[in-house]
């Protein structure tokens, strides 16, 4: 075992070394924001900057010729120097992978989630014109995770030392991590939709007929392209969204409950037409917030964030369904290998299994305001009442549709949805053209 762990890390070294002459790179070590980017790598917005192991360091430091950097690729919001309590939990492991595997540092560089520059498009180009630049680890969210995958821009984990597997970890983390029974991820941090209420205004309806008797006004982003919300809902009365030979599909019966329920909701006031004004959830929210209105379908997320300044007392509880049963969808962030080298791969993988720790995850979710991914995790939050509300939730989840499903699906359920909040259709009517839709040619 020795032997061998001192052969890949001789390999490291020359495949380290080799990067920095192509590109042009002097190998350095610096707990300084703003290093500049790597040569072919240039891309508005990216910042780069190493971890050493001497926190606070405040000037460039040589790091000598058996220094092995990983290059980690964030978005801003895991910022590892932002200052904030997540960032600094973050900052304080990787120092801990250093000196516990002297000899390696680490390179963090931030890029937007989505667009120009954004972590998948920096995935492409580089693996076609700089692939010495290719980071070793890259946090994906879920729908990035499909693509990269797709596209051959990840690897899958061949030598996992943990399992992800039984009941370390919750069903909806392991469904994250697997691209068909591929594991392409470690999980560390989920979401899922939840409903949140004002505490000074009522309780949390279970069903869909404590909804209907009462007269607080649910908030949802109903014109939302995706459709989460009809989808869970749809997905909780067993609804299918694909056929025998993988075609998108929708069932009848299940996709008329629902949108009956909408219009037996709307007739009463409790999902006003104006509600398909809001496309995205922080419209919702908006409304929500603006109009002080008592309920909203929401991320938990968002929940978490926004519940530190919230004027007033805001709680959580599972999405009410139509038979009370907890269900609801969720999604969330993996750590994946980009590394075409296999060693790199092996130090990589390393490093993933080290953030995704249950005892730093505990610490790390609850301070970013995620869901966690293991159970063990979300029993060291330190809000005890807040830790029961999520571990309903939890249990609950199961992973939303892949992109490809929802691009196809959301909006024809999209459009039923508005048609029947703003009367242009009767739910029947509504079922019957989603179904032509979907079956046009």
């Amino acid at each position: 075992m020795r032997l061998r762990k001192q052969a890949w890390l001789i390999l490291l070294i020359v495949l380290s070394l080799a990067a920095c002459d192509v590109l042009g790179e002097q190998p350095v070590s610096t707990s300084i924001p703003g290093t500049p980017a790597l040569e072919g790598e240039e891309t508005p917005g990216t910042k780069a900057t190493s971890i050493s192991a001497t926190p606070g360091s405040t000037e460039l430091t040589p790091v000598s010729t058996g220094t092995i950097t990983l290059r980690l690729w964030l978005p801003p919001e895991f910022d590892p120097q932002a200052g904030t309590p997540a960032g600094d939990l973050l900052n304080t492991r990787l120092q801990e992978f250093i000196q516990q595997n002297p000899g390696v540092a680490i390179q963090v560089r931030l890029k937007a989630t989505e667009g120009a520059g954004g972590l998948l498009e920096s995935l492409v180009t580089a693996n076609a014109a700089a692939p010495l630049a290719l980071p070793d680890l890259v946090a994906l969210p879920r729908p990035l995770l499909e693509s990269a995958a797709l596209k051959g821009l990840i690897y899958p984990y061949d030598n996992l030392s943990i399992s992800l597997e039984g009941e370390g970890w919750y069903e909806y983390a392991r469904q994250l991590a697997h691209l068909q029974t591929t594991p392409f991820g470690l999980p560390f941090a989920g979401d899922a939709l939840v409903l949140t209420y004002r505490t000074t205004a009522l309780s949390a309806p279970q069903d869909w007929q404590e909804m209907l008797s009462g007269t607080s006004i649910l908030v949802f982003p109903a014109a939302d392209p995706f459709a989460y919300f009809t989808l869970t809902l749809y997905l909780a009365q067993d609804g299918q969204l694909q056929d025998d030979q993988g075609r998108p599909m929708l069932t009848e019966a299940a996709l008329l409950s629902v949108l009956d329920y909408y219009q037996r909701a709307a007739l009463a006031n409790l999902m006003p037409f104006w509600l398909t004004q809001s496309e995205t959830d922080a419209q919702a929210w908006e409304t929500f917030e603006t109009e002080q209105h008592p309920m909203l379908v929401t991320w938990l997320s968002r929940y978490l964030v926004e519940r530190r300044s919230a004027p007033i007392s805001l709680s959580l509880a599972p999405l009410p369904t139509e038979d009370g049963n907890a269900f609801t969808l969720a999604s969330g962030w993996t750590w994946a290998l980009a590394s075409p080298e296999p060693a790199r791969r092996e130090l990589s993988t390393q490093l993933a299994e080290f953030l995704v720790d249950e005892d730093f995850l505990a610490q790390w979710t609850q301070a970013a305001g995620y869901l966690p991914p293991r159970p063990a995790a979300l029993d060291s939050w330190t809000d005890s009442t807040l830790r029961g509300l999520v571990e309903r939730i939890a249990i609950s989840a199961r992973l939303a549709p892949p992109t490809e499903l929802l691009a196809s699906l959301g909006p024809i359920l999209e459009q039923a949805v508005v048609d029947v909040l703003k009367a242009e259709s009767l739910p029947a009517a509504a079922v019957q053209a989603a179904l032509e839709q979907l079956n046009a040619p």
